[in-house]
């Protein structure tokens, strides 16, 4: 599982190495990716505040990311 994405990974820190992760965030209306709370923020936390289930976050971006490597 080293180098795929968790739920507890900041948001910053997740698009800074995966960006193909922007994919997945716009999809579920996370597009606030530059503002101030994405700073501290992780993957649970805002998909919490979107209303969205954080392992079908997790998951879809850990498929862009094996799908690209």
């Amino acid at each position: 599982m080293a180098g795929k994405v968790t739920k507890d990974m900041g948001l910053i820190d997740i698009v800074q190495n995966h960006p193909e992760a922007l994919e997945v965030f716009a999809k579920y209306g996370l597009g606030c990716i530059g503002c101030a709370a994405a700073r501290f923020e992780n993957l649970e936390a805002g998909a919490k505040v979107h209303g969205v289930d954080p392992d079908v976050m997790v998951a879809e971006i850990n498929a862009l990311i094996e799908a690209n490597a």
